[in-house]
């Protein structure tokens, strides 16, 4: 079980989320290693480098603005198990994603935070470790 990497996250407004995806890629210098949509919550994300961008209405995106980080996992169902003996909440168990599984959990210091396990790995979505 291990955290493979933290995505900060930025919701915005749909007309302007392919502009910034443009912009995070040519600032980073990378292109957007996951980009798809999310019909049921008429979302569209992207993840470029280790930013999140959630495009979306303003009322598409209420329920998802609370949300401060991602947290992207190996072993999703192990995390929901151990979280609770840690003193962490899972507010909404895992439940299937366009991207593979994802859970909602408030930590024992408030913080909201999603739980991600991809079905496609990608490589550098791994920290480093020493």
């Amino acid at each position: 079980m291990r955290i493979c990497n933290i995505l900060s996250r930025k919701c915005l407004p749909l007309d302007g989320f392919d502009a910034a995806v443009a912009f995070y890629e040519k600032l980073i210098g990378q292109d957007a290693r996951r980009r798809f949509d999310y019909p049921e919550m008429q979302l569209k994300l992207a993840q470029v480098g280790n930013l999140l961008l959630i495009g979306g209405s303003k009322a598409a995106l209420a329920p998802f603005v609370a949300t401060e980080m991602t947290f992207l996992v190996e072993d999703i169902a192990a995390w929901q198990r151990h979280l609770p003996t840690i003193g962490a909440t899972v507010v909404e168990p895992v439940k299937a994603v366009p991207s593979g599984h994802n859970m909602l959990v408030r930590h024992g210091d408030g913080m909201l935070v999603e739980y991600v396990e991809h079905r496609d790995k990608h490589p550098d979505d791994r920290m480093q470790r020493e």
